[in-house]
């Protein structure tokens, strides 16, 4: 793993969660997206985070000022350089409104990153999934 890179806003000094979060393996990148409340994007190299960010609608209200940041949340650091293991998909069966959606595991030698659908923008969780999870391997290296 050559990094993770997410968009920062750096008026409010905080990861601007509805841009894609980046996933670096060795200069190429994976793109995963959630929007909605059942929408999971993944591209490859669409995104290049040396460019700026333009958000639609920025330019005009001067509403945004975003730039993409590597690991600025803690512990995200400690996925640089870890061999990926497997990657799983993981299916949300908990009784609450998100019952239903989609995640992404990324299964690391030393840890365990899922980027999961928060109710319309991405959400990040370090460590094993929760309970509630039901989890299909998609990948095992």
């Amino acid at each position: 793993m050559g990094g993770i890179w997410l968009a920062w806003d750096l008026d409010e000094d905080a990861w601007f969660t509805d841009c894609p979060v980046l996933l670096d393996f060795a200069g190429e990148r994976l793109e995963v997206n959630h929007w909605k409340l059942s929408e999971l994007s993944l591209t490859w190299d669409s995104i290049d985070p040396g460019a700026p960010i333009h958000w639609p609608g920025s330019e005009d209200t001067h509403r945004f000022h975003l730039a993409w940041r590597r690991e600025p949340l803690p512990g995200l650091a400690e996925l640089r350089d870890q061999r990926l293991d497997a990657v799983e998909l993981l299916e949300w069966a908990g009784h609450d409104l998100a019952n239903g959606t989609v995640a992404m595991g990324f299964r690391f030698e030393a840890a365990y990153l899922t980027i999961y659908n928060a109710l319309d923008e991405n959400g990040i969780e370090l460590g094993a999934p929760q309970r509630d999870y039901r989890r299909t391997s998609i990948i095992d290296l």
